[in-house]
Formats: structure tokens, C-alpha cells, sequence
């Protein structure tokens, strides 16, 4: 399958007000690598063991996510003989990426604050002096 492109600067913040549920980021992040259709996405999160998400969760957030201009339907397809005309491809947006990135650097905030915490032991081994 082509791979998503992205142009060479991507817009720094997300849609103003949109809010990102565990879902649409789970989508985002499955899409950077390239377009998918919706049973690819599902495949992908089975298998990164990140979520398990039922076509009604899948295709409500994607609804959405068109909605808002996250994601797109790509233009171009795999070859008709691998695939199933009646799917439907999803590709990345820049708002998409720059939502994505911004939903990264949110949760690795709450991490950094978790470990700040103790909840979460730093992941920097330790260097044996006291």
C-alpha cells in the first residue's frame, strides 16, 4: 500500500476545541505508518495489544475524525485484485499529525508527572552511586 504523505511542515497545533478520545488516537497513531481501511486499523490495534475496538467505536470516531479533518479517504488504492472495491481507505491529515503529536506530548506530560510521583519507576537504569 503508498504510504501517507505528509508535507514537509505540518501545522503545529490540532483543530482548536477538538478533544481526542483513546479511540481517534489509537487511529492516528495506526495511520502514520500509511492509509489503512477500517478492518486494517482494527488488525493493527489487536496486534500492538493497544486496544480491542468494535466496528461501532471504529467507525462512529472515524465519522468524526472526517468530520473534523484528522483523517481522509485516500484517493489512491492497492492493485483491484488484492483488494475489495467496497473498502474504504483512511489516510492522515496534517491537522491529523499535528493532533496525534499533540495527544503524544500531552501523555508523555502525564507520564513525566506519574514518574515524578513514583506511580512509575524512571526508566534511566540506575548509576550505582548514592
Amino acid at each position: 500500500m503508498p504510504k501517507s504523505r505528509l508535507p514537509d511542515t505540518v501545522p503545529q497545533n490540532p483543530p482548536s476545541g477538538l478533544h481526542l478520545t483513546n479511540a481517534m488516537f489509537h487511529i492516528l497513531l495506526s495511520l502514520v505508518d500509511g492509509q489503512k481501511h477500517g478492518y486494517g486499523i482494527m488488525r493493527e490495534l489487536e496486534e500492538r495489544h493497544a486496544a480491542v475496538m468494535g466496528p461501532g467505536t471504529l467507525y462512529g470516531a472515524i465519522k468524526r475524525m472526517l468530520g473534523a479533518g484528522l483523517i481522509g479517504e485516500a484517493e489512491e488504492r492497492p492493485d483491484p485484485r488484492l483488494d475489495d472495491q467496497r473498502r474504504r481507505y483512511y489516510r492522515l491529515t496534517p491537522a491529523g499529525h499535528a493532533a496525534a503529536v499533540a495527544e503524544a506530548a500531552r501523555l508523555e506530560e502525564l507520564v513525566s508527572q506519574a514518574r515524578a510521583k513514583q506511580l512509575l519507576p524512571d526508566p534511566r537504569p540506575a548509576t550505582g552511586r548514592t
